[in-house]
């Protein structure tokens, strides 16, 4: 059973997403079961849960990524369809990083990130890179503009992933597993850049085990098992008081409790 959200918003003020009776199957496999999920503005999400569970599909349906079968989803006012009108102004208005890097190895750091706003968004490169290398400040890059992909650390290489997604100017942020593919000593740099973001009133949904993150970030924390969202909380009352079973067994195994 889904909960209802928990933060409290203006009714007046319509939600950053809203997501009702979502289904996808991959053929006969139901990944997603009847979710209904509220974002509010500026809310920062954690999704966790085993593999399997549905959790990076559901992200991945918020820009149309993956094509749902049942169900509605609304971004920011606008209905994700098969109209490519509405998938393309979506886009534009979601960023996402991906569990690997996805940097293109030809081009530098510098041109990774302002390939997409100079051929999308039409800008000046003068103006596109400016933009860049103020995002590359921010997360603490800037003195690799000049170098490739292959160059830099993993962990570099995800927070230049983050600066990309960041010059396209988006409302939300989507984090898909963005720690998972690094060494433990590069975690931090990327969890960091995260925090900062969290900060500013970034509207985050973001798959991970780093439960750390979670406890100190998160707004909510929601558990998927089986294609359902079965139990979502603030991050104290999730953590120390888990209401279903399949949670707390979860939890148990990945705090090592």
């Amino acid at each position: 059973m889904n909960a209802t959200p928990l933060r409290a918003s203006d009714p007046s003020t319509p939600p950053a997403i809203a997501i009702r009776g979502l289904n996808k199957w991959y053929g006969d496999f139901h990944v997603l079961r009847d979710i209904d999920l509220s974002v509010a503005r500026g809310e920062r999400i954690v999704i966790c849960g085993p593999s399997g569970s549905g959790k990076s599909t559901l992200i991945r349906c918020i820009n149309r990524l993956e094509m749902h079968q049942r169900g509605s989803i609304v971004v920011n006012g606008v209905e994700l369809t098969d109209n490519l009108k509405n998938i393309d102004q979506v886009r534009s208005d979601v960023g996402m990083v991906f569990q690997h890097f996805n940097l293109f190895p030809h081009l530098s750091v510098l041109d990774n990130c302002t390939l997409a706003p100079i051929w999308v968004k039409k800008q000046p490169r003068a103006q596109a890179e400016s933009v860049a290398m103020n995002f590359l400040e921010r997360v603490r890059i800037a003195d690799q503009a000049h170098t490739y992909p292959g160059q830099i650390s993993g962990g570099q290489q995800q927070r230049v992933a983050i600066a990309r997604a960041l010059c396209m100017n988006p409302s939300i942020m989507l984090f898909d597993e963005p720690t998972s593919a690094l060494d433990p000593e590069m975690v931090k740099e990327v969890l960091d850049t995260m925090v900062m973001l969290a900060g500013e009133g970034m509207t985050m949904l973001c798959v991970t085990h780093e439960m750390g993150f979670a406890r100190a970030v998160a707004d909510r924390v929601i558990f998927m098992d089986r294609g359902e969202i079965v139990e979502q909380n603030t991050p104290d009352a999730f953590f120390d008081s888990p209401q279903n079973e399949r949670t707390r067994q979860f939890l148990s195994q990945i705090l090592d409790r």
